[in-house]
Protein backbone atom coordinates (compact mmCIF):
# COMPACT_ATOMS: atom_id res chain seq x y z
CA UNK A 1 0.00 0.00 0.00
CA UNK A 2 1.39 3.55 -1.15
CA UNK A 3 -0.92 5.36 1.57
CA UNK A 4 -1.68 5.89 5.15
CA UNK A 5 -4.77 7.31 6.06
CA UNK A 6 -4.06 11.28 7.05
CA UNK A 7 -7.23 13.66 8.42
CA UNK A 8 -8.63 16.90 6.55
CA UNK A 9 -6.62 19.05 8.62
CA UNK A 10 -2.90 17.50 7.94
CA UNK A 11 -0.34 19.60 8.42
CA UNK A 12 1.71 17.44 6.22
CA UNK A 13 -0.92 17.32 3.55
CA UNK A 14 -2.03 20.52 3.53
CA UNK A 15 1.30 22.08 1.00
CA UNK A 16 0.22 19.40 -1.88
CA UNK A 17 -3.29 20.76 -0.80
CA UNK A 18 -2.81 24.51 -1.79
CA UNK A 19 -0.65 23.89 -4.44
CA UNK A 20 -3.44 22.53 -6.20
CA UNK A 21 -6.04 24.54 -8.78
CA UNK A 22 -8.92 23.81 -7.13
CA UNK A 23 -7.83 25.27 -3.44
CA UNK A 24 -10.29 27.79 -2.04
CA UNK A 25 -8.64 29.53 0.68
CA UNK A 26 -4.65 28.82 0.78
CA UNK A 27 -3.36 28.45 4.08
CA UNK A 28 -6.21 27.72 5.67
CA UNK A 29 -6.24 24.58 7.96
CA UNK A 30 -8.79 22.48 6.35
CA UNK A 31 -8.47 21.83 2.38
CA UNK A 32 -11.57 19.19 2.61
CA UNK A 33 -15.05 19.90 1.81
CA UNK A 34 -17.64 19.42 4.23
CA UNK A 35 -18.94 15.70 4.73
CA UNK A 36 -17.86 12.51 4.51
CA UNK A 37 -14.19 11.74 3.51
CA UNK A 38 -11.12 9.46 3.04
CA UNK A 39 -7.87 11.75 2.90
CA UNK A 40 -4.85 9.94 2.33
CA UNK A 41 -0.82 10.65 1.89
CA UNK A 42 1.42 8.78 0.55
CA UNK A 43 3.82 7.20 2.46
CA UNK A 44 6.67 9.70 0.58
CA UNK A 45 4.55 12.85 1.33
CA UNK A 46 4.23 13.36 -2.37
CA UNK A 47 1.04 13.15 -3.14
CA UNK A 48 -2.50 13.66 -1.20
CA UNK A 49 -5.53 12.41 -2.13
CA UNK A 50 -9.23 12.58 -0.73
CA UNK A 51 -12.37 10.50 -1.54
CA UNK A 52 -15.32 12.75 -0.59
CA UNK A 53 -18.84 11.07 -0.36
CA UNK A 54 -21.24 13.76 -0.04
CA UNK A 55 -24.92 13.65 0.74
CA UNK A 56 -26.58 13.55 -2.29
CA UNK A 57 -29.43 15.78 -1.89
CA UNK A 58 -26.99 18.72 -1.61
CA UNK A 59 -25.09 17.26 -4.74
CA UNK A 60 -25.74 19.83 -7.70
CA UNK A 61 -24.05 17.49 -10.42
CA UNK A 62 -25.61 14.31 -12.61
CA UNK A 63 -23.69 11.89 -10.35
CA UNK A 64 -25.43 12.40 -6.82
CA UNK A 65 -24.68 9.50 -4.88
CA UNK A 66 -21.70 8.83 -6.29
CA UNK A 67 -17.82 9.20 -4.26
CA UNK A 68 -16.10 12.23 -5.58
CA UNK A 69 -12.15 12.24 -6.07
CA UNK A 70 -12.17 16.10 -4.59
CA UNK A 71 -8.42 16.53 -4.30
CA UNK A 72 -5.79 14.26 -6.33
CA UNK A 73 -1.95 15.87 -6.18
CA UNK A 74 1.32 14.22 -6.98
CA UNK A 75 4.55 15.89 -7.04
CA UNK A 76 6.54 12.83 -7.61
CA UNK A 77 6.71 9.14 -6.67
CA UNK A 78 4.55 6.42 -8.27
CA UNK A 79 3.22 6.73 -10.75
CA UNK A 80 -0.45 8.64 -10.92
CA UNK A 81 -2.28 6.09 -12.55
CA UNK A 82 -1.13 3.12 -9.76
CA UNK A 83 -1.76 5.96 -6.67
CA UNK A 84 -5.71 6.28 -7.98
CA UNK A 85 -5.96 2.68 -7.99
CA UNK A 86 -4.50 1.97 -4.75
CA UNK A 87 -6.20 5.04 -2.92
CA UNK A 88 -9.42 3.37 -4.82
CA UNK A 89 -8.69 0.26 -3.19
CA UNK A 90 -8.35 2.21 0.05
CA UNK A 91 -11.70 3.96 -0.14
CA UNK A 92 -13.19 0.75 -0.76
CA UNK A 93 -11.67 -0.84 2.32
CA UNK A 94 -13.51 1.62 4.10
CA UNK A 95 -17.16 1.85 2.85
CA UNK A 96 -19.10 0.11 0.38
CA UNK A 97 -18.97 1.50 -3.27
CA UNK A 98 -22.08 3.49 -4.07
CA UNK A 99 -23.91 2.16 -7.50
CA UNK A 100 -22.33 5.25 -9.16
CA UNK A 101 -19.16 4.19 -7.98
CA UNK A 102 -16.34 7.24 -8.10
CA UNK A 103 -16.24 10.11 -9.92
CA UNK A 104 -13.88 13.02 -10.19
CA UNK A 105 -13.94 16.16 -12.31
CA UNK A 106 -10.46 17.75 -14.11
CA UNK A 107 -10.80 21.72 -15.42
CA UNK A 108 -9.39 21.48 -18.81
CA UNK A 109 -8.24 25.04 -18.25
CA UNK A 110 -6.18 23.89 -15.34
CA UNK A 111 -4.67 21.04 -16.47
CA UNK A 112 -2.45 20.49 -20.04
CA UNK A 113 -3.96 16.98 -20.55
CA UNK A 114 -1.95 14.53 -23.16
CA UNK A 115 -2.09 13.93 -26.70
CA UNK A 116 -3.92 10.89 -27.38
CA UNK A 117 -4.58 9.46 -30.89
CA UNK A 118 -4.30 13.42 -31.62
CA UNK A 119 -6.75 14.44 -29.34
CA UNK A 120 -6.32 16.39 -26.28
CA UNK A 121 -7.53 14.40 -22.56
CA UNK A 122 -7.49 16.02 -19.76
CA UNK A 123 -7.40 13.46 -16.73
CA UNK A 124 -5.79 10.82 -19.26
CA UNK A 125 -4.42 9.39 -15.35
CA UNK A 126 -8.07 8.55 -14.13
CA UNK A 127 -8.33 7.09 -18.04
CA UNK A 128 -4.91 4.69 -17.66
CA UNK A 129 -6.54 4.10 -14.27
CA UNK A 130 -9.64 2.44 -15.76
CA UNK A 131 -12.50 5.56 -15.54
CA UNK A 132 -14.60 6.29 -18.03
CA UNK A 133 -15.33 9.61 -19.55
CA UNK A 134 -18.71 9.99 -19.02
CA UNK A 135 -18.95 13.66 -20.54
CA UNK A 136 -18.67 17.20 -19.06
CA UNK A 137 -20.18 19.44 -15.88
CA UNK A 138 -22.15 22.17 -16.70
CA UNK A 139 -18.73 24.30 -16.22
CA UNK A 140 -17.28 22.20 -18.87
CA UNK A 141 -14.96 19.90 -16.61
CA UNK A 142 -14.11 17.00 -17.74
CA UNK A 143 -16.13 14.27 -16.01
CA UNK A 144 -14.83 10.69 -15.46
CA UNK A 145 -16.53 7.77 -13.63
CA UNK A 146 -14.66 4.38 -12.29
CA UNK A 147 -17.94 1.99 -11.70
CA UNK A 148 -17.87 -0.34 -8.67
CA UNK A 149 -17.25 -3.25 -11.16
CA UNK A 150 -14.36 -1.88 -12.06
CA UNK A 151 -12.82 -1.16 -9.22
CA UNK A 152 -9.82 -2.65 -7.44
CA UNK A 153 -10.23 -5.27 -4.36
CA UNK A 154 -10.50 -3.89 -1.29
CA UNK A 155 -6.92 -3.18 0.46
CA UNK A 156 -6.33 -2.49 3.87
CA UNK A 157 -4.26 0.94 4.73
CA UNK A 158 -2.27 2.11 7.77
CA UNK A 159 -3.40 5.17 9.65
CA UNK A 160 -0.30 8.04 9.87
CA UNK A 161 1.37 8.15 13.18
Amino acid sequence: MRWRISYRNDDRARPLADRHYNRQKVGSPGFVPPGRCLVLLSDDELAVWVTSWPDARYVQHAWAGAWVNSLFRREGGDRASELILSAVAASCSIWTPPQLGLVTFVDPSRVPGVMVRGRRVCGYCYQRAGFEHVGFTKGGLWAWQLLPAKMPQPEQIPILT
